[in-house]
């Protein structure tokens, strides 16, 4: 059965997105263990996150959203890699897609739009980490140019097991 096609929007986020994009975030907290985050966040608990993305800057948050709705399908974000100085030109780059939206090439059009707002930025690289096994994220991050650095084995415990995370970088 063929996905659904929608009209998708991306834009910067905004505070109006405060809590459609906590409730996305909440649902990867609470069923995979692609974020280590353990508990459930509040709107309140998020907006430090969500205001340490500015529209302009190294660290942005972009969404995506339903042209027609308006309802937030994803969001990509670019965060400060390490808080000393000298890693100020790196960055940490994520994607999150709502379940709903999966397989639809919203991760990419994320991506693409960060990747431009990150264009003429005093940028030099930018790091993910992906949690393992998740194949589909490990995909996208290929097809913008990261490429496989290293795996920290057992870096992070949840649902009673621990997990591998593999890092990509990707030259800006």
């Amino acid at each position: 059965m063929p996905s659904e096609r929608t009209d998708v929007q991306v834009r910067a986020g905004a505070e109006g997105d405060l809590e459609a994009l906590t409730d996305l975030y909440n649902h990867y907290v609470r069923e995979t263990s692609i974020t280590f985050d353990t508990a459930i966040l509040t709107a309140e608990e998020r907006r430090p996150w969500l205001l340490s993305h500015p529209e302009d800057g190294p660290y942005r948050l972009m969404v995506a959203v339903d042209a027609d709705s308006q309802e937030i399908l994803g969001y990509a974000t670019s965060s400060p890699y390490r808080a000393k100085p000298a890693y100020g030109t790196s960055v940490e780059t994520t994607v999150y897609v709502a379940p709903r939206a999966g397989r639809r090439g919203i991760g990419t059009l994320l991506y693409k739009a960060l990747f431009a707002a990150l264009a003429g930025q005093d940028l030099h690289r930018a790091y993910a980490g992906i949690a393992q096994p998740n194949t589909a994220s490990t995909r996208l991050h290929e097809r913008f140019g990261f490429r496989y650095v290293g795996t920290y084995r057992e870096v992070g415990r949840k649902f009673g097991r621990y997990w591998d995370v593999a890092w990509y970088e990707k030259e800006l």
